[in-house]
């Protein structure tokens, strides 16, 4: 990992809470290679935020009109992923989110999902949310989906881990 960017995934959801489920997947994996999909709610998958639609922009409709089936959303991570330890900076909602993905289709990860957390070192989250905003303008990214936040968090963790190990006093 020292030399590499950590893969990460991220998800959009139908909201927060225990009713919520993934509407959206995006990943962005060490080498760039990237992966996006809209996911079709399973039939049992009723709960719906407006607040959460207002954030992302999807809609249920257009997720039935244009969302594929979790079955081929979860083979596709797996294809995608393989073996990989894939990173979140939500863990503690994406991991839910991926939980009821795979349940609700019968299948298992391929992958492994750990929290972010576990590769950061301090001086990185000390100064996280400062260059996460600088990411986010140099990167002009308009629209808040589960892609542009994978990736979003892969160049953030960069440009802090490159920050963190300049000698003090060093111009960033």
């Amino acid at each position: 990992m020292e030399n590499r960017r950590p893969n990460v995934i991220d998800f959009e959801a139908s909201g927060f809470g225990v009713d919520s489920y993934p509407i959206e997947v995006g990943v962005v994996l060490a080498d760039g290679q990237k992966y996006c999909a809209l996911i079709k709610p399973a039939q049992s998958w009723r709960f719906w935020d407006g607040e959460a639609e207002r954030v992302h922009g999807l809609s249920r409709e257009l997720l039935l009109a244009h969302g594929k089936p979790i079955q081929v959303v979860v083979g596709e991570l797996n294809a995608f992923l393989g073996n990989r330890v894939v990173y979140s900076d939500g863990w503690v909602v994406d991991k839910p989110w991926l939980s009821r993905l795979y349940y609700d289709a019968h299948a298992q990860p391929s992958f492994y999902l750990s929290p972010l957390e576990n590769i950061l070192k301090e001086s990185q989250m000390a100064i996280w949310s400062e260059i996460k905003h600088e990411v986010i303008e140099t990167l002009a990214l308009q629209r808040h989906r589960a892609s542009s936040d994978a990736l979003i968090v892969q160049e953030t963790f960069a440009r802090t881990r490159e920050i963190s190990a300049l000698p003090a006093g060093s111009p960033a």
